[in-house]
């Protein structure tokens, strides 16, 4: 039952922080923070199990729950789930933490919602009824719309809908690609149902299958996002306060919607929507990269950093091999690292100065050093500098397109050079560089230190040593490529029974 345990710690934790919040504005950041670390330390006994368990389903519980539709409470925990758990644990903890003095309205309601938010993320990275996956990923809709509406910045109301058209917009279309292939598979075998692993397989036409899957990558694309579906990022990275969470973890729902649900369920759909995969994977990191460089609000700029990442991981995911497949992990979690860290500095220096404009910044190296040398580390992990985990998930991404399409990985590897160009201009115009102004304004507290300490050595530790994260992805890389290559074998082998079949037909009107 720990799976169910971990969402119902948040519900619980949601429900209070929103209570106590009407009579005390601390005891709402206590609860969340209590919630979260409980979470935690529930999840972490099954790190040591992944690291010795090669099967794919760690922990699987299958409760029965509207059986007239074939909706079950499946959730399940494999390597890829852990690790995406640990992230989402790990970066709602600093959320807390870098909120702890800066939200100061309804705090009681701002903590129910990222609760409810982060209940969201857990339940899409554990679910495998469709059915209740769908559920989980509009429940994460609802509490970010009030998180930008109410406390973002001066254009919060307009991006906060601009967000949920996207986002609503993409989860219709999934919708409409579940109940199509429910009925086509109780159509098919007779069995109605939600359920993810009897779904995987399901017969239909290349064309209808290539139509669902569609159907499944308006909503990842969306979130993930990708070129031309990325605008409503940019709004709410510079409106919201909860930009970190977009980044570390709403960002990796639409990854992992790929990698878990459009590979296994439409294998051949899949392949035949490769080519285009990578062209848009290779736009996103160069245009990323170019927007970036334009930029002159920080905020913005750190998200078309992301637009940039991310397009390793769409690269990646359409190479169909096991090296990429591991740098997409990889990528997964730190991408969300260093991007969620350069988005607190950000925020950190927009409160102490009062404005996103790196033009008016400058020498601020002198004023505030320790925020400075945490600026140039991630800045340098941003950028994909050896020691990193950025590193090695650009490499084995790199390594893992180039064994499938050179030109691909060839063009994809510019980014890199793009990458040390628009970071190291972060580092010019906001930490050296002549000073607009004498700025006076104040180093880290000892509560920021922690957050970005601990940052640091999740992100060198991965860079270091990234074999355990390797070995507890492995067997979910390696299960999703046997998916693949089962799906090719069974699809060859209906083409020459199909061809066999014609040419008997044939042939029979000669043998008479």
């Amino acid at each position: 039952m720990i799976l169910i345990d971990l969402i119902i710690v948040l519900l619980i934790g949601a429900i209070l922080a929103w209570i106590t919040g009407k009579w005390n504005s601390v005891l709402p950041r206590i609860i969340s923070l209590a919630a979260l670390v409980v979470d935690l330390f529930l999840i972490i006994p099954e790190v040591v199990g992944a690291a010795t368990n090669q099967t794919k389903w760690l922990v699987d519980i299958d409760l029965s729950w509207i059986p007239a539709f074939g909706i079950n409470l499946h959730l399940a925990l494999d390597g890829l789930s852990l690790m995406m758990l640990l992230l989402t644990f790990f970066m709602g903890i600093v959320s807390v933490i870098i909120s702890w003095k800066e939200i100061n309205k309804r705090v009681g309601f701002f903590h129910f919602n990222l609760l409810m938010t982060l209940t969201g993320v857990v339940g899409v990275f554990l679910s495998l009824d469709l059915f209740l996956f769908y559920f989980f990923w509009e429940l994460m809709l609802v509490p970010l719309y009030f998180m930008i509406g109410i406390w973002g910045h001066k254009n919060s109301t307009a991006v906060a809908y601009k967000f949920f058209l996207y986002t609503q917009a993409g989860g219709l279309l999934m919708l409409i690609s579940i109940l199509a292939l429910y009925f086509i598979h109780g159509q098919t075998t007779g069995v109605y149902t939600f359920d993810y692993l009897q779904l995987i397989g399901t017969k239909m036409p290349a064309s209808v299958a290539f139509l669902l899957m569609l159907g499944f990558l308006a909503a990842f694309l969306v979130k993930l996002p990708m070129i031309p579906l990325h605008t409503w990022l940019t709004e709410v990275y510079s409106e919201a306060p909860t930009a970190v969470l977009l980044s570390a973890l709403l960002l990796k729902t639409g990854a992992y919607g790929l990698f878990r649900f459009v590979v296994p369920l439409f294998p051949f759909a899949a392949r035949s929507f490769a080519p285009v995969g990578m062209v848009l994977g290779v736009i996103a990191i160069l245009y990323g990269a170019k927007l970036a460089f334009a930029q002159t609000d920080l905020k913005r700029l750190i998200a078309y950093i992301s637009v940039s990442h991310v397009g390793f991981i769409l690269l990646g995911i359409f190479a169909f091999n096991e090296i990429a497949y591991q740098g997409v992990v990889m990528q997964m979690l730190t991408q969300g690292i260093s991007t969620g860290a350069l988005l607190i500095m950000a925020e950190q220096l927009s409160e102490r100065l009062h404005t996103r404009d790196i033009n008016q910044m400058g020498g601020l190296w002198e004023k505030v050093p320790i925020m400075g040398t945490i600026g140039l580390i991630f800045t340098m992990a941003s950028l994909g500098l050896p020691g990193f985990g950025n590193f090695i998930a650009e490499l084995l991404v790199l390594l893992g397109v180039f064994k499938t399409n050179v030109t691909a990985a060839v063009l994809a590897s510019l980014g890199l050079v793009a990458a040390a160009i628009y970071s190291l201009r972060i580092l010019q115009k906001v930490f050296y560089g002549r000073k607009s102004k004498n700025w006076e304004i104040h180093d880290l507290s000892i509560r920021e230190k922690l957050v970005a300490g601990s940052m640091i050595i999740i992100i060198v530790g991965m860079g270091l040593f990234p074999k355990p994260v390797l070995n507890i992805a492995k067997p979910v890389v390696l299960k999703s490529l046997n998916t693949q290559n089962d799906s090719a074998f069974l699809k060859s082998q209906e083409s020459k029974t199909k061809v066999m079949a014609e040419n008997t037909c044939f042939l029979k009107p000669l043998n008479r």
